[in-house]
């Protein structure tokens, strides 16, 4: 008599579209994730930048603070078992941690009146050529853009005029992508997050010029929500410019001088000015008609002082494709604030992206 039988063929059917087989990395090294998942963040939030460094938890008193510490090697298994669907649910759990600290703290005061998505990509180096999806992209080493091998973190922050900024959304992409690549499905993202984290009212998407195209403003539109965005300087954009009468610029003074990487210099005025624009023309669904706010300042004459004295004014132009509610000078001054965003990235950098400790793609993106 058999007391066990073995079948020759097991099949498993699941007829409700919203069950899945299995929710967690694969089966030995997916045991208690919400236990490593922890881990890894306490380590980070410790100083840890590799896997190595994890092993902090384990010395001293840490294990008083921390239940349930695991070993460098076991989150190290952990995390290259992931897979692209998994690194999705840690952003699911990311979204709701924030929104559930938003409704305990004061942590975005104002969000009911004004709030700002900044959006911005960078690359973050990697050496040799292990990496699962590192490439040559560009990125700023003291203000001359060149190409480096890496990876390119997409991130958007979320901010008030009385609150630093909070990451709402991140994405991890291959060392060649496209700034804009995946930034208006992140943008779609990352605005239930502001919502859920209680800024219920005016929200603003600021970008560069990286982000200068109907498909992530018209992620914005689809959601209300407003946007500014840096316009590039193309011929259909210069010549609006040109067409602005020069009885229509207002000067402004900055409070604090700002360095122009262009003039090399210290700027502390400027003039602006506006005029009406429809972008994005050559696709008929997808223009956008807004307001094209346009910031110049004088060019310096080097010569000046040489007796070669200029004989009309020459300026840089800045533009800015927006359909802020607020007075031009309003616009324009918030989105001379996506500046924030810069400080972001280097305190990511100097901090849990300052190495991408893992070979595998799915291990660094979580």
């Amino acid at each position: 008599m058999r007391f066990s039988h073995a079948a020759s063929c097991t099949q498993a059917i699941f007829d409700d579209e919203h069950v899945i087989s299995h929710a967690a990395p694969t089966a030995a090294d997916g045991v208690n994730a919400g236990a490593k998942v922890i881990s890894i963040v306490a380590g980070m939030a410790c100083g840890a930048d590799s896997i190595e460094d994890l092993d902090l938890l384990r010395h001293g008193g840490m294990d008083k603070q921390f239940d349930g510490i695991r070993a460098p090697s076991t989150l190290g298994s952990f995390l290259r078992a992931f897979t692209w669907g998994n690194v999705r649910q840690l952003d699911k759990v990311a979204r709701e941690l924030l929104a559930a600290l938003a409704a305990h703290t004061p942590l975005l005061p104002g969000g009911d009146v004004l709030a700002f998505l900044d959006i911005d990509s960078m690359q973050r180096r990697t050496y040799g050529y292990a990496k699962q999806g590192s490439g040559f992209g560009h990125t700023k080493i003291q203000g001359k853009s060149v190409l480096v091998r890496g990876l390119n973190a997409l991130t958007v922050t979320l901010s008030t005029p009385l609150a630093a900024p909070v990451l709402a959304a991140t994405r991890l992409r291959g060392g060649s992508a496209g700034s804009a690549r995946g930034a208006a499905s992140l943008v779609r993202e990352s605005i239930p997050t502001a919502r859920q984290a209680g800024c219920s009212g005016t929200l603003v998407l600021r970008g560069d010029s990286a982000f200068y195209g109907a498909e992530v403003i018209g992620a914005c539109r689809e959601k209300d929500v407003r946007f500014s965005v840096t316009a590039k300087l193309d011929p259909k954009v210069k010549a609006a410019i040109a067409a602005i009468e020069q009885d229509a610029w207002t000067p402004i003074k900055y409070p604090n001088a700002l360095f122009d990487e262009q003039a090399g210099g210290w700027v502390s005025d400027a003039e602006v000015a506006e005029a009406c624009y429809t972008a994005f023309t050559s696709n008929k669904s997808k223009t956008v008609t807004a307001r094209l706010i346009v910031r110049r300042v004088k060019k310096l004459n080097e010569q000046a002082g040489r007796g070669q004295d200029e004989l009309f004014a020459a300026y840089r132009y800045y533009p800015i494709f927006t359909d802020s509610p607020y007075t031009l000078l309003q616009a324009e001054e918030q989105h001379r604030d996506h500046a924030v965003q810069e400080q972001v990235n280097a305190d990511l950098i100097d901090g849990p992206l300052a190495h991408l400790p893992s070979g595998v793609f799915a291990a660094n993106a979580a």
